[in-house]
């Protein structure tokens, strides 16, 4: 089906100051979540956004059962007729979404996971702030944190509630934006290129400070917001925490320009980790929004775990292992 003209002058509710709306392709990657990739994909069926200008690439990354994902991407296509489901075997989320840039066919180029819930006027805020920022390169949005039960948190999600995804924050000092909420556009990919695809984790870091190094804008868009889930279990901090610190291992390495300058690297993060965080417990117990001691005590716990296990995933790597993903 052929897209409206990106000249159309077509506006979507509650933006009467949008000229033009440009046609979205929302990337989605994912693995072994059928279930909640149908939550992500209702939510996404019930944009603000016009629905005749976006469009839904669901790509799969080895789930143990393909076909559960390209079921629910057919039973949605009933609901939402712009809706495809591809497929990328090479095991690496940041590969997916390279897959998923490859078939979309919109200006504007919108990620997201297959475990989050985005907002209803997601993509009509995501949208706005990246055309109302001037030389705009990439938009991150709010990722709001979630727990299974609200009034019995576990220490695990108390930790997420506090620590996952601070957009904001990454954007203003780290220059890169989590892949959970990303907007950007067609033709900064086209320049500057897409993911990393052999990181397994931190693709969206050194893709965000590439987008920057090439001289565009950065934004955060607080309105323009997806939920997520809170990891509850020590098991999925253990691997979500082994996964991230193998990422950033793999990127700084690859970024040294000498031995002397990755040692010197590795040193600095295994230190860190080493290192006991009296600041993050000093800032949990007087300046964060945490109700009780206990609370704010589990939550110093699970950081001087996730320190740890960082801190042996490193000195494995180093060893001569290799980085592992969820």
């Amino acid at each position: 089906m052929n897209n409206p003209s990106p000249s159309a002058e077509v506006v979507p509710a509650n933006t009467p100051s949008e000229p033009t709306v440009p046609f979205v392709s929302v990337i989605i990657p994912v693995l072994n979540d059928a279930k909640r990739l149908r939550l992500c994909l209702q939510a996404l069926a019930q944009q603000t956004y016009p629905a005749s200008y976006y469009e839904i690439i669901v790509v799969d990354n080895g789930s143990d059962a393909v076909e559960d994902t390209a079921a629910v991407v057919a039973d949605f296509r009933q609901t939402f007729e712009r809706s495809i489901a591809a497929y990328e075997s090479y095991p690496s989320s940041f590969a997916a979404r390279n897959k998923g840039i490859t078939l979309a066919t919109g200006e504007v180029i919108a990620f997201t996971d297959a475990d989050c819930v985005p907002a209803p006027d997601w993509l009509e805020a995501g949208v706005h702030t990246l055309l109302r920022v001037p030389n705009c390169g990439l938009v991150g949005g709010r990722v709001e944190i979630f727990f299974r039960q609200p009034d019995r948190a576990t220490a695990v999600e108390l930790y997420e509630s506090i620590t996952a995804f601070p957009q904001q924050e990454l954007i203003e000092r780290h220059q890169y934006a989590a892949t959970a909420n990303v907007f950007t556009f067609k033709r900064v990919l086209e320049q500057v290129g897409g993911f990393e695809a052999d990181l397994k984790s931190s693709g969206d870091i050194e893709w965000g400070q590439r987008v920057a190094a090439h001289g565009y804008q950065l934004a955060y868009a607080d309105d323009a917001q997806v939920s997520h889930p809170a990891r509850y279990s020590w098991s999925q901090l253990f691997k979500r925490t082994v996964r991230l610190a193998g990422g950033l291992y793999d990127l700084y390495q690859r970024q040294g320009d000498s031995a002397i300058d990755r040692n010197r690297v590795y040193a600095k993060q295994l230190l860190e980790n080493l290192v006991p965080p009296v600041n993050f417990v000093r800032r949990i117990f007087f300046h964060s929004p945490l109700p009780g001691w206990k609370q704010k005590l589990q939550v110093s716990a699970v950081m001087v775990f996730v320190r740890y296990v960082s801190a042996g995933e490193l000195i494995r790597l180093k060893l001569g292992g290799t980085s592992m993903r969820d």
